[in-house]
């Protein structure tokens, strides 16, 4: 498949949750590879929803405290892992804040998608650079819409003030892509090739080689 300007069209799919850390990981090594790749190919990239815990509260739990109950004296480690892993990106790993149901920010990425899919893409980037490193709530509506407003999605706060705006599409959406996985964050490439998990760039590259030589 080629696009307009004649390289090879590498398509996408990115199936993740704003609160899943390797999701984070992950999309900072995709891209690392499209970053090293984009002479060669031209990208277009979708994200699709996943709730890690759709049960989550909506007013926001301490986010230590939620990993304390969830995963028991195991969170310690994680968190320790986490951390070296986003140093390695060159970013602090935060656990202070909240945590709690991402269904908005959901919602919120559906609506960028409608805009673009590069704003999109860049939202995720701002969500995950909030929650993560900043120890914003996924669940706040003002940071949702200070993080629609960088990446230039308009009528993010009236789209986000009616509970239903997106809320077909994303039940959709995560009946259509998350039934088939058992964990995040899932690719697909070209509609054929799938990787999971926070794959390094190296391979990200050999299955954008892999895809466009079909």
């Amino acid at each position: 498949m080629s696009s307009s300007s004649g390289k090879k069209l590498i398509q996408i799919d990115v199936t993740a949750d704003t609160v899943c850390p390797w999701c984070f990981v992950g999309k900072k090594n995709l891209d690392k590879a499209i970053a090293q790749s984009d002479t060669k190919y031209d990208f277009q990239i979708k994200w699709h929803p996943y709730m890690l815990n759709p049960t989550a509260p909506k007013e926001g739990v301490v986010k230590k405290d939620y990993y304390l109950n969830r995963f028991g004296p195991r969170s310690i480690q994680m968190e320790a892992r986490m951390t070296e892993m986003f140093k390695g990106l060159g970013m602090d790993y935060d656990t202070s804040g909240l945590t709690g149901n991402t269904l908005d920010s959901h919602r919120l990425i559906y609506f960028a998608g409608t805009q673009g899919l590069d704003k999109q893409h860049k939202l995720a980037e701002e969500l995950c650079l909030g929650y993560f490193t900043q120890g914003k709530y996924i669940g706040d509506r003002v940071f949702l819409v200070e993080a629609a407003k960088k990446v230039g999605v308009e009528g993010a706060a009236e789209f986000l003030e009616n509970p239903n705006n997106g809320l077909k599409e994303v039940n959709e959406d995560l009946k259509k892509h998350s039934a088939q996985i058992s964990g995040v964050p899932h690719y697909v490439i070209n509609g054929k090739y799938q990787l999971s998990g926070g794959q390094p760039p190296e391979n990200f590259l050999k299955t954008f080689k892999a895809a466009a030589s079909d």
